[in-house]
């Protein structure tokens, strides 16, 4: 019997390449950037699952041009690079990463945050040019984050553990949008409007998934509620936040700094003028880029895909739908 064919759209880190080989025939795009388009189309048209990263658009074109497909798995806990309905409607389930990754990133928003209150990069830009004479007084001056307020906004796994790392610096801290009130009450993290939770923060960390509902979520009304010393992070999807009225806000002192682990469009543009700005800090997209974490959630990928040829339930579905009237399989 031959084997199932499956597209990996990237090489992955860890064993997960092995793992697929032992029950598929694995087509691979070698290259460190996005499958190009009219390649991703092509070997869709012949593949019966596909490994895909979150730079691979799934939408309904590609989709249709797909008869073999039986699963996706996204190497990614967001899935806004792919066309539920669409799937979903071909009886394809979707595979993702959710929970390896949460405790990685709350680290790096929370570094983000530490590294914009204090001016890091300024200040290691300060250094590198020869600026650093002597010490000053002035110079440098950044924000405490201790006994600070810190508004979440998506209170769901990562920002939980934003919210258990605040713990530490004795910050005021509340939330907008979902998540578990428990939780909230465990880690005295107190319910919010968006707009008191913007006015009234001195930090603002951004834990959303990316949907019709939360494109543009903070934009130019949003901006001028928020301090003129408040500090902006995230590390959700890039789309969550306007980028030209980002620019506006920091640019005229509107708000005080921002942190960017995400940005759109992805990857930004070398000549965006968020670039130009000092109190914008931007690192491209490495939330979840620890060796440990990567290898995981590579793991965890494979472990869909494989499950979807074998006709299995995915361990990790985004779109259960496709399993009704099914006994939970598709065979």
């Amino acid at each position: 019997m031959s084997k199932p064919t499956v597209f990996v759209s990237r090489v992955p880190p860890g064993s997960a390449l092995e793992k697929l080989r032992t029950e598929c025939e694995v087509r691979l795009w070698e290259q460190d950037s996005p499958t190009p388009r009219e390649v991703l189309l092509a070997e869709l048209a012949q593949c019966d699952g596909i490994f895909a990263m979150l730079t691979e658009r799934l939408d309904a074109e590609a989709l249709e041009a797909a008869p073999r497909l039986r699963v996706i798995s996204n190497m990614a806990v967001g899935y806004d690079n792919i066309d539920i309905p669409a799937a979903t409607a071909r009886g394809i389930p979707v595979g993702h990463t959710p929970g390896v990754l949460t405790e990685t990133t709350a680290d790096l928003a929370f570094a983000l945050m530490l590294a914009a209150a204090r001016r890091l990069p300024e200040g290691e830009r300060y250094v590198r040019g020869g600026q650093w004479k002597t010490w000053s007084p002035t110079v440098l001056l950044g924000q405490d984050i201790y006994g600070a307020t810190l508004g979440i906004i998506g209170f769901g796994r990562i920002g939980q553990a934003v919210a258990r790392r605040a713990q530490g610096f004795n910050i005021k801290q509340f939330y907008y949008g979902g998540g578990n009130i428990q939780v909230a009450r465990e880690l005295n993290v107190h319910p919010c409007k968006l707009d008191d939770l913007l006015r009234d923060s001195d930090f603002v960390s951004l834990h959303v998934p990316l949907s019709e509902k939360t494109h543009h979520l903070i934009g130019a009304r949003e901006l001028a509620l928020m301090k003129p010393t408040s500090i902006l992070i995230n590390t959700a999807r890039g789309g969550v936040v306007d980028p030209k009225a980002l620019y506006e806000a920091l640019a005229n002192g509107q708000i005080g700094a921002a942190a960017l682990d995400v940005t759109e469009p992805e990857p930004i543009s070398p000549d965006d003028p968020l670039l130009t700005l000092d109190n914008c800090l931007i690192v491209p997209h490495i939330g979840s880029a620890t060796v440990a974490t990567r290898a995981r959630m590579a793991d965890m990928a494979a472990d869909n895909l494989l499950a979807g040829l074998r006709g299995e339930r995915l361990p990790h579905c985004v779109n259960p739908a496709v399993y009704e009237g099914h006994g939970g399989s598709l065979t």
